[in-house]
């Protein structure tokens, strides 16, 4: 898979998390979000629970909480979403703080945040405690289609390609006086995104070329061979495990 990447969401450590093997993370996030989503919304306590439950992970992994808070951010559209549920839901009203709003559409917004973060929490918890390389690496040994992982793994390595490109193009412009003011300037940046695209287009080709003329024939070549132990396997099932148990709880209480 090539020379590892770093990426803004990995935050380097040593920590018992950090050293599970990648697709031990990997179904452990899955099968965790699984339970989530599964559990009743009505549950509020069992939501609680789920977040104790991240908290401690990411305690064990020693990610800060305003390096995990920051992340949450990217969940904004979806609690703007969230937000609108009470308003726009049909059914039975209830008046809070002088305001009309939908019970059906309550719990909606209650739903989609709930799992929503919880979901996002995991997933960045995922991404803090593990190399992209590493992803790729989990995913291919977790067996999914083999086509699938290259296309993440050619968009991961030749993302950072591209927007250097784009930076090169921005400096080239601003050397020259360009400044885009308005929409008059529309022109310029629409033909630089054209060269961006016939430059990169190009440059594909021609890293398709080195590949065949190397043997490439399709797949690529496993270089590392990530395994796990009974005990790692173990370690990651805890958060799953545990999940499900307050799963069960919730649709029986």
């Amino acid at each position: 898979m090539g020379a590892g990447h770093a990426h803004k969401l990995y935050r380097h450590g040593h920590s018992p998390v950090h050293e599970l093997p990648p697709h031990c993370k990997l179904a452990a996030v899955f099968c965790f979000v699984l339970v989530v989503v599964s559990t009743p919304r009505e549950a509020v306590w069992a939501f609680g629970l789920y977040a104790v439950l991240l908290v401690a992970v990411a305690a064990a992994a020693r990610i800060p909480a305003g390096f995990l808070l920051r992340r949450l951010l990217i969940e904004i559209p979806f609690v703007a979403f969230a937000v609108l549920m009470p308003f726009v839901v049909p059914g039975e009203q209830v008046q809070v703080l002088g305001l009309s709003l939908s019970v059906p559409g309550l719990w909606g917004a209650w739903n989609v945040l709930a799992k929503g973060t919880l979901g996002v929490a995991a997933s960045v918890i995922l991404a803090s405690t593990t190399e992209l390389r590493s992803l790729l690496l989990g995913m291919q040994r977790l067996k999914l289609p083999p086509m699938l992982v290259q296309i993440a793994s050619f968009m991961i390595r030749y993302g950072d390609v591209i927007t250097d490109e784009m930076r090169r193009m921005s400096i080239a412009r601003r050397s020259r006086g360009f400044e885009a003011r308005g929409v008059r300037h529309w022109g310029v940046l629409g033909k630089s995104a054209g060269a961006l695209f016939i430059r990169s287009y190009e440059r594909g080709e021609r890293v398709h070329l080195a590949m065949v003329s190397r043997g490439y024939a399709g797949t690529m070549p496993v270089i590392d061979e990530v395994t796990a132990t009974r005990a790692q396997w173990t370690y990651a099932a805890t958060l799953p495990l545990t999940a499900l148990a307050v799963c069960l709880l919730g649709w029986t209480l």
